[in-house]
């Protein structure tokens, strides 16, 4: 099992640092899968016991200059890590004006990735500085525990509003309430709700616009047989939703949301060449 990478291009680098930052803000720990052509970061908290979900992949052709790996074997070839996302990001932020930053899988005392950052210097040789981060090596009988999340079968999906714009009313309404309900129909409408014996304070939104789904395979057929205008609902945790506007630092092109009528709000964050995805459980 190998693996070595390698960043050059500093545009590159920030904005893989700015991705990793994204995840240290959404998960203590995750799961950082590596294949041939992609990495993906995976939280895979059991929603249905209330934990939230994360998906989000990257191209790795669109941030490393060299890219070698080996899986655990040819018919698997793949490799799992256990990593805490934080001590990658802080590794990453020594390198902002690196030369170039090596990224390898080394076993030492234990598994670790090394984070290797050449820093430009004045004399001809280079410094460098090495992060060494402990990780664990995930077992193959394991695997099917990080697979993508399947999208469920939604009542209404639709595009957010400017994701600034949400946080700052969402940071308000979370010293009222540790719960909020996000309701939206398919006429491009979504609400903001917070209700207490206190007080009930509503944001509405309008002309935000639904995806065009295509429904060829008739999977999204709950969404295509409603009336437009009738809401579905969830209430979910507001710290779990200010977690994820709050740490957004890949400004996405695009962005959604996807909700399940009292189960579930599935959030979906598109960039170029980064997706996340993000799942939270409705409160009972």
């Amino acid at each position: 099992m190998r693996f070595r990478a390698k960043i050059v291009d500093l545009a590159c680098l920030n904005h893989f640092s700015r991705v990793t930052n994204t995840i240290a803000k959404l998960a203590r720990t995750c799961t950082l899968r590596l294949t041939a052509r992609k990495l993906y970061f995976i939280l895979s908290d059991k929603v249905a016991n209330g934990g939230v979900g994360m998906w989000c992949e990257l191209c790795q052709g669109n941030f490393f200059d060299e890219f070698q790996m080996e899986g655990v074997a040819a018919e698997h070839n793949e490799i799992y890590l256990e990593i805490v996302p934080e001590n990658l990001s802080r590794a990453l932020k020594t390198a902002q004006s690196a030369k170039a930053v090596k990224i390898k899988l080394t076993n030492k005392h234990c598994p670790c990735l090394r984070v290797a950052v050449e820093l430009p210097s004045l004399s001809s040789s280079s410094r460098i500085v090495t992060h060494d981060i402990p990780v664990g090596v995930i077992p193959r009988r394991l695997w099917n525990d990080f697979r993508e999340p399947s999208v469920p079968d939604f009542d209404v999906s639709i595009y957010l509003p400017a994701l600034k714009t949400m946080k700052s009313v969402v940071e308000r309404m979370k010293n009222l309430s540790n719960s909020i309900v996000i309701e939206a129909n398919l006429s491009g409408e979504m609400n903001l709700k917070i209700e207490t014996d206190l007080v009930c304070v509503t944001t509405h939104f309008k002309d935000l616009g639904n995806p065009p789904w295509a429904s060829e395979d008739g999977c999204q057929s709950s969404a295509q047989d409603r009336d437009l205008e009738s809401m579905a609902e969830a209430c979910i945790d507001i710290k779990k939703l200010q977690q994820l506007l709050a740490g957004q630092q890949v400004n996405p092109t695009k962005a959604l949301c996807n909700i399940v009528s009292k189960r579930i709000v599935h959030f979906v964050l598109l960039h170029e060449d980064v997706s996340l995805q993000y799942f939270i459980p409705a409160l009972a």
